[in-house]
């Protein structure tokens, strides 16, 4: 009889109730400052780390191999005979790779490590559609094959007030430079098929960046039924602001505001995100 634990790092910005009332174990990135190291989401919210960035930008980085081996250990001795692990896109994080890694320490447990290609909601989507297969009670077989068709119907748009966090992360990509920010241009910025930011569009001011992601989703609308999640990067009023414009728009099928986004991206986009994860209902 197989028993399948679900694991995922904080990158998938699913919040602590979500991930406790699916049964997802969590590896949480660390959150490093001058005065100590963090795990995102544990010891530290997103709340916190927004209102320190006005004193100190912290540096990242993957969750310890202590911490993979020890989650490991827990799924085994819960009876687990498979493990399915959901990662941020190997493009930004080493944690993919990682993974990999030490599942090649645990030969009694059958794994699928799977890169997501993307990060924050659009990953958690994915995970928690995991979870509802395996409630479900869908074989292991059966939902591996299914996670990159689910991969295929999610997409992420958001924009930021500055490109100073990306740029200081080096996580900027192929996304606008220096000139946007003279300009007052905010990008909206996509995730790539291959894992990677792009540019979607540019819109002049804040205002002007959310009617670019409402017009986005609208687009979308035209051709289905979608689910929206709204990335909230301490957004302010413009998180409200799309959740209302969208909600009710014919083919939504659910529209929610999916929570804060994590210290471990919170600390590469800075303060003023608001963005759509956009799922296809078939």
């Amino acid at each position: 009889m197989e028993k399948i634990a679900l694991i995922t790092d904080s990158a998938s910005d699913i919040s602590v109730e979500l991930l406790e009332k699916n049964k997802i174990k969590l590896l949480p990135f660390k959150v490093i400052y001058s005065d100590g190291e963090y795990e995102d989401r544990i010891d530290i919210t997103p709340q916190m780390m927004y209102e320190r960035l006005k004193i100190e930008i912290p540096t990242t980085s993957l969750p310890s191999i202590e911490k993979m081996t020890n989650i490991f250990k827990e799924a085994i001795e819960e009876g687990c005979t498979h493990a399915i692990i959901i990662t941020i896109s190997a493009a930004f994080s080493g944690t993919y790779n990682a993974v990999r890694l030490v599942c090649e320490d645990f030969p009694e447990l059958e794994t699928f490590v799977f890169d997501s290609k993307t990060l924050t909601m659009a990953e958690g989507a994915m995970v928690l559609e995991t979870a509802k297969l395996i409630s479900e009670g869908k074989s292991f077989k059966e939902i591996t094959e299914l996670l990159p068709v689910y991969r295929e119907k999610i997409d992420l748009f958001f924009t930021i007030d500055t490109l100073e966090y990306l740029q200081k992360g080096g996580r900027i990509g192929r996304v606008a430079g220096t000139i946007g920010e003279l300009l007052n241009l905010k990008p909206i910025i996509t995730v790539a098929d291959d894992g990677t930011y792009r540019t979607a569009a540019k819109a002049r001011g804040s205002k002007q960046s959310v009617s670019k992601l409402i017009e986005i989703f609208k687009g979308y609308l035209e051709k289905g039924k979608y689910k929206a999640w709204i990335l909230d990067g301490y957004g302010m009023d413009k998180v409200q602001s799309l959740y209302d414009a969208i909600k009710d728009l014919p083919n939504v099928v659910e529209c929610t505001i999916a929570g804060t986004i994590g210290p471990a991206l919170g600390v590469n986009t800075g303060p003023g995100l608001v963005g759509i994860a956009i799922e296809r209902v078939d």
